[in-house]
């Protein structure tokens, strides 16, 4: 929790109790099937928590944003982004059913109202999202063609609608297709843990 605490202080005292219950959430899960790697458990809020919270670092969420989280796993980003920006709209989706039953059962332990979450591929989905969310599922090519269709034309955030994806490493081949389009952040500049040198927050907006 300490990292949670030392990059967003403001948080509310309900936030901090979803927070710190996350760690025990995903202990007992973890205990039943492998959500998270079990050698990464003792770093749930470094490598995962804090990690999903680089989004928020890049644009907070406004009052009833619609968010699509694809291929959340375990949930990540879209729980901890849920807790942070509770009046906002969590749609978490992915292709492994026992995953999405975590997640069920950690939003509702949590009280997060504002999460939906269901078994089904992305390009199966409809409806219109501010911004679309994931971690490194597939190249942001391919990401980008499930994310077509899905991104409302209103735009109210700083950013325009489109996607905020978390991914690390050298990624100068994969975004060489979108050119000037797409914009980075380097996480390492909103955290300092190690953890994040490589890593990055990418935006691609779309029309």
């Amino acid at each position: 929790m300490e990292h949670i605490l030392k990059y967003f202080p403001e948080l509310t005292g309900r936030q901090r109790e979803q927070f710190a219950a996350l760690l025990p959430l995903y202990e007992d899960w973890n205990a039943k099937i492998n959500v998270i790697s079990r050698k990464d458990m003792a770093n749930l809020y470094e490598h995962h928590v804090l990690h999903s919270l680089a989004i928020a670092k890049v644009q907070p969420f406004k009052t009833m944003a619609e968010i699509l989280d694809v291929g959340t796993g375990g949930g990540f980003p879209g729980i901890p982004l849920a807790i942070m920006f509770p009046h906002s709209n969590f749609y978490l989706i992915d292709s492994i059913g026992k995953k999405i039953k975590v997640v069920q059962d950690v939003s509702q332990q949590l009280g997060l109202n504002n999460v939906r979450a269901e078994q089904i591929r992305a390009e199966q989905v409809e409806g219109d999202f501010d911004f679309i969310v994931s971690r490194a599922v597939t190249s942001l090519s391919e990401f980008a063609s499930w994310a077509r269709g899905k991104v409302s034309d209103i735009h109210y955030h700083k950013l325009r609608n489109g996607i905020l994806y978390l991914k690390g490493g050298d990624l100068t081949q994969e975004l060489a297709p979108f050119k000037k389009k797409v914009r980075t952040w380097d996480i390492s500049d909103f955290f300092e843990e190690e953890y994040f040198q490589t890593k990055k927050v990418i935006y691609l907006p779309f029309k």
